[in-house]
């Protein structure tokens, strides 16, 4: 008989209700603990400290629903009766910590995973009861069983009943628990957690159907049944692997093997493996992405010694590299004795810090290896870039080099070249260049139409954080303004000296004016002339460029712009007023037939802006039907 060695009797509670945050991570600590002790045994073979036979090293986790227990079974080092006294009972005493300490010049520390010594306490927040059957490898060694009901006292004793070498974990299940007795959930939490641990997991067996030496009545092979273990875990991760032994295939399998709910490929990887200052590997992936910037549901998957963590990575990874998907692993990142949540650190930050870089330099690297392609790939990734530059200056820095505008004839240009393309033809009067955008071409097309009928090219700018895009880029690049190609009439999109003279006098544009105001909402239109050619658009819809942008920022989430988010929506009906239509209008006697038409013509240009709808919209169609007969 013996006392486990705390302070406090509520040790348990505290255990149970604060260093683990969710019951399910029982199966990860006790599992991972049973790898060490694998891992621990391989290291002393390696270095002679054990000249035995190794054997099958399989860790097998047995359910067994009628005796309400669960078994995790290791060929490890195994314990003798001092050692169970020492890192069993004596809470936070880590057994790994101490074998890496003693054998620090001849053995890897990252082989083993446990840190804290209070992984297996995890287990009694499943279990009402636990046992420890363990027999060391050490040359006369007895086995040994431990018993505890989670109060501080436990029995240990000599038996007979543990005849090979290692340990097993008997968790007899508590009532309250049952739900872990399903084998549909300890293979989820199996796969889950310990999916990619560097030796084998075993949970039962399965059935798997081989070529026979029998043929059917068609002379082709039969097929018979076989039962084979079944092993949940690939113990060699593609990211522990050398790029230079991976193909692109193997990649893509990988990555099917994290998402196999994921039925596109990736645009293309990272394989990162870093030694120092810090250890780090792993392999992020490029999804397609949509103009939405959506919660990612297949997330980058955190490891420690290839124990899953997390996919939770906001700490380790800055905001915008959480839109990739793939695997990030490293002993290095700081983590709380449940592995659960992370501490923000230095070695964090520099981890963060390569990561946004390698991403950068691969990003880089495909635009100069092969443009086309990248330019191909450039819809598919614009968000993220984007993304990126908005929310990390570094990153932004980077990105200059690579990152591309794409204009409505679907030609691509880096900044410097998009510069001089238009810059001979859209620099106004004050000698600052302005960029035309678009972010919906096919309900602007008339506005782009007339933009480059006068010359100008027009950029697509059409995902939704590209207002706030924008500004960055208005920020950033000299003498340089972004102005929507709808949001004022063509020949005030770019300030020229040329001036159009109008045909209508001071007085007649008083007379129209309020004839066309009847047929839009004062607090939202504002009427106005404009000596414009006559080869554009009777009347156009303009969306003001700083009220317009300010709001697309606020429905995006710019901070201090709620009160741009809370204004109406304004527009500007502009009249041109040296349209035929207009001066007909004008000259109208009829006062019926002049309404009809002040209202067809307001409708036109409310309906090339998506503003016609519900029974306005069913009353244009009514009219135009009419005045067509």
């Amino acid at each position: 008989m013996g006392t486990i060695k705390v302070q406090t009797e509520n040790i348990f509670p505290i255990i149970k209700k604060f260093l683990y945050s969710d019951n399910e991570i029982f199966l990860r600590e006790l599992v991972s603990n049973a790898v060490d002790a694998t891992q621990k045994l391989k290291a002393l073979t390696s270095i002679g400290e054990f000249k035995g036979e190794l054997g099958d090293l399989k860790i097998e986790i047995e359910v067994d629903k009628a005796a309400k227990t669960i078994r995790i079974i290791d060929k490890g080092i195994g314990m003798t009766q001092d050692e169970i006294e020492k890192y069993i009972t004596q809470i936070a005493f880590s057994g790994a910590e101490e074998f890496v300490n003693k054998y620090k010049d001849k053995v890897d520390k990252n082989v083993m995973i446990g840190h804290f010594g209070l992984g297996f306490y995890s287990s009694f927040m499943v279990a009402k009861k636990v046992e420890i059957f363990s027999l060391s490898f050490k040359e006369g060694a007895k086995a040994v069983r431990w018993e505890c009901d989670g109060s501080p006292e436990y029995q240990i004793e000599e038996t007979d009943s543990k005849k090979e070498r290692g340990t097993t974990i008997v968790l007899h299940i508590a009532d309250d628990c049952e739900e872990y007795l399903e084998n549909n959930k300890i293979e989820g939490l199996l796969k889950k957690y310990c999916k990619f641990l560097p030796v084998e997991i075993k949970f039962g067996t399965r059935k798997e159907f081989i070529p026979s030496e029998e043929k059917d009545k068609d002379g082709k092979e039969k097929q018979k049944e076989i039962q084979v273990d079944n092993i949940i875990n690939n113990p060699i991760p593609a990211w522990n692997r050398k790029p230079t032994d991976l193909k692109d295939e193997d990649y893509k399998k990988f990555y099917h093997e994290l998402y196999p709910m994921q039925f596109e490929e990736p645009l293309f990887h990272i394989h990162l493996n870093v030694d120092y200052p810090f250890n780090l590997t792993g392999i992020l992936y490029f999804p397609k992405l949509t103009n939405k910037l959506e919660l990612p549901k297949d997330r980058i998957q955190l490891y420690c010694n290839q124990v899953f963590v997390t996919d939770n990575v906001e700490n380790i990874v800055p905001d915008f590299l959480t839109l990739l998907r793939g695997v990030i692993d490293s002993p290095d990142i700081p983590l709380n004795v449940s592995r659960s949540y992370l501490q923000a650190d230095s070695n964090v930050k520099k981890i963060s810090s390569h990561i946004t870089k390698k991403v950068a330099d691969k990003l880089e690297e495909l635009f100069k290896k092969d443009r086309a392609d990248f330019e191909k790939k450039w819809d598919d990734i614009k968000v993220f870039v984007h993304y990126g530059m908005l929310s990390d200056e570094k990153f932004f820095e980077k990105a200059q080099k690579f990152a591309l505008l794409k204009n409505t004839e679907g030609k691509y240009f880096t900044f410097e070249e998009y510069e001089n393309h238009v810059k001979a033809n859209q620099t106004d009067l004050d000698k600052r260049l302005v960029y035309l955008y678009s972010n919906n071409a096919i309900e602007q097309h008339a506005y782009i139409d007339a933009a480059t009928s006068r010359g100008y090219d027009v950029l697509l700018m059409e995902t939704m954080i590209d207002s706030h895009y924008i500004n960055q880029l208005e920020s950033k690049l000299k003498d340089t303004s972004f102005v929507r190609v709808d949001s004022d009439t063509v020949d005030k999109l770019i300030k020229k000296d040329e001036k159009q003279p109008s045909k209508l006098t001071e007085e007649e544009i008083k007379l129209l004016q309020p004839v066309i105001e009847e047929n839009v909402p004062k607090e939202q239109f504002m009427v106005m002339f404009e000596s414009l050619s006559e080869k554009d658009a009777p009347m156009q819809i303009t969306r003001p460029e700083f009220m317009r942008r300010m709001k697309d920022m606020n429905a995006l989430g710019g901070g201090g712009m709620n009160f741009y988010g809370n204004m109406p929506e304004m527009y500007n009906l502009v009249v041109n007023s040296n349209h035929p239509l207009i001066t007909r209008l004008l000259k109208e006697n009829d006062a019926e037939k002049k309404k009809t038409l002040v209202k067809q013509a307001t409708d036109l240009a409310l309906l090339s802006q998506g503003l016609l709808k519900g029974a306005q919209l069913t009353s244009f169609i009514k009219r135009s039907v009419e005045l067509i007969d």
